[in-house]
């Protein structure tokens, strides 16, 4: 990681804030509640990362997914340049979810940005983006990536979780509001 890229990085020591099951769960196979703290790190928090399109923003995220899970980051870049074929994961108020499987990743990954200034996603309202969340499934595991995808969505749904991103002045902050 370099100085000019981010401005603060979550502290994974910080103890978090309580945890309401209401507000993020989704449902596992075996009827257990997924919440955002299940695949979310606070190492895996970003907040002021400076990037000049949507393609270099989709290269940095998969740098930094492959320095996190081993897998070679042109894999991750791939899988979501495919993805991003399909249609645009900026899905509307300046978010944006980009997501894929992924050919030998062992678990669901998640990574988190807050941009420090706005890009087009080619987002479905038009509007730039500037809060990133990446999710990365196993190719093999398409239910739990629709889980997944279930309980990051139900956060957003919630205005003031975006607002509360928007706030956010740390990785801390952020992994807070989302893990809440």
């Amino acid at each position: 990681m370099t100085q000019h890229d981010f401005r603060t990085r979550a502290n994974p020591a910080a103890g978090g804030a309580a945890r309401s099951e209401t507000n993020q769960a989704s449902e596992f196979n075996g009827g257990e509640k997924m919440l955002v703290h299940d695949f979310l790190l606070a190492e895996n928090v970003f907040v002021g990362l400076s990037s000049s399109s949507k393609q270099h923003l989709l290269r940095q995220i998969s740098e930094k997914a492959g320095e996190a899970t081993s897998v070679p980051y042109r894999i991750i870049a791939k899988a979501l340049s495919d993805r991003e074929v399909l249609g645009s994961t900026g899905i509307g108020g300046g978010v944006a979810l980009p997501h894929a499987a992924v050919a030998g990743l062992e678990s669901v990954f998640c990574l988190v940005v807050l941009l420090a200034h706005p890009i087009d996603f080619e987002a479905v309202d038009g509007e730039p983006v500037d809060i990133v969340i990446l999710l990365l499934t196993p190719a093999s595991a398409r239910t739990e990536a629709l889980n997944v995808l279930s309980c990051v969505a139900r956060r957003f749904r919630e205005g003031d979780a975006v607002r509360g991103l928007r706030a956010a002045r740390t990785g801390d902050q952020v992994y807070a509001i989302l893990t809440a």
